[in-house]
């Protein structure tokens, strides 16, 4: 299975690599990182390759430290939704467990849990089966944990200890200026030990009238068990068709396979990439020309059109009428069943 991370872990890369003298794009493209990604914070990237390019980043600039530098401005911003999820939970220990167990929603081959004894709790850091994320990424994913919890917290606290798998760098400054003062190399585990009852505090952050719609907006970002590569596909359409990005080479890239696979994985499932795109916009466009306060012009280029007149020709073959006739029609009285269908092409 390809496992992906959304582009916000590249969150701040291209600045540190110019702060160490090096050019990002190259190395980017190396691994096979389109650096367009950095301008699509809701797009994912294939995890092997970002590993690949943290890893080569460090080695290239001679840089032990690159992914605590990397992880040391992150938080919960740069979770995308779970972290605007976690703002609202009343305690700091259900907000580090809101984190814990959706961080999938941000990166498919990470694995945490919250472990508590003895007056003591530890948040362990693993990865998915088959999946090697390599000093750099295991740091950054530690690295942000603490950060998180002394954002929810205050900015002096520390852990009891801070623990990781690999061995110790040369250099240990940047480690003990973001990580705090105990750190244990060699150890059985990734992750960090804190008291427990630093768990109990009170989330500053929280305000309870939201909370029970951040919860519903969880519940409907949370992905099925069996999300499949066709789900994956219609998720990447989406969010590409207003950039000019959305085809299937580069659909493929972000996946992590190659045009002929990604058409093998649709055509298993009686699909072609054309078809997709053709049924993600449906979808929207109803959804989009239904509001009144929505210019078709916006529209248009929202569902990837280049002008309105294309639109609206895309528009009257699905629809059997012009965007006009149907946002007229749902602004006055519902249409009569069997009326307004949209007529999806075959391919």
């Amino acid at each position: 299975m390809q496992y992906l991370v959304r582009n916000a872990v590249l969150n701040g890369y291209v600045d540190l690599m110019l702060t160490l003298g090096r050019d990002p794009l190259p190395l980017m493209r190396s691994v096979g990182v389109d650096p367009a990604a950095l301008g699509s914070g809701d797009g994912w990237l294939p995890v092997d390759s970002v590993t690949r390019l943290f890893e080569l980043s460090a080695a290239e600039t001679r840089c032990e430290d690159f992914g605590l530098r990397l992880a040391a401005a992150r938080g919960m911003s740069n979770l995308g939704p779970v972290g605007l999820i976690a703002r609202e939970e009343p305690d700091v220990r259900s907000a580090l467990g809101m984190v814990l167990r959706h961080v999938n929603l941000h990166n498919e081959a990470l694995r945490a849990r919250l472990v508590e004894a003895n007056g003591l709790a530890t948040v362990q850091i693993d990865t998915a089966p088959g999946i090697t994320l390599g000093r750099q990424g295991i740091e950054i994913a530690v690295a942000s944990v603490c950060r998180i919890l002394r954002e929810l917290l205050h900015d002096d606290w520390e852990p009891l200890t801070v623990c990781f798998v690999h061995d110790a760098p040369a250099v240990l400054d940047t480690h003990h200026r973001i990580l705090g003062s105990q750190i244990q190399f060699g150890h059985t585990l990734n992750g960090i030990v804190v008291y427990a009852r630093d768990l109990d505090a009170d989330n500053a952050m929280s305000d309870p009238l939201l909370r029970p719609y951040t919860r519903q907006y969880l519940e409907a970002l949370v992905p099925p068990e069996d999300t499949t590569t066709v789900d994956r596909v219609r998720t990447l359409v989406e969010s590409l068709l207003p950039t000019e990005r959305c085809s299937a080479a580069y659909v493929a890239r972000s996946l992590g396979m190659d045009r002929r696979t990604l058409h093998r994985h649709l055509a298993g499932a009686d699909e072609t990439f054309t078809s997709l795109v053709d049924s993600v916009r449906v979808d929207l466009a109803q959804r989009y020309v239904s509001r009144q306060d929505r210019p078709l012009t916006d529209i248009a280029g929202e569902l990837g059109f280049s002008a309105l007149s294309s639109f609206s020709r895309w528009f009257k073959d699905r629809f059997g009428c012009s965007p006009k006739a149907w946002k007229a029609a749902q602004g006055s009285t519902p249409p009569a069943v069997g009326t307004l269908i949209p007529r999806l092409s075959a391919d």
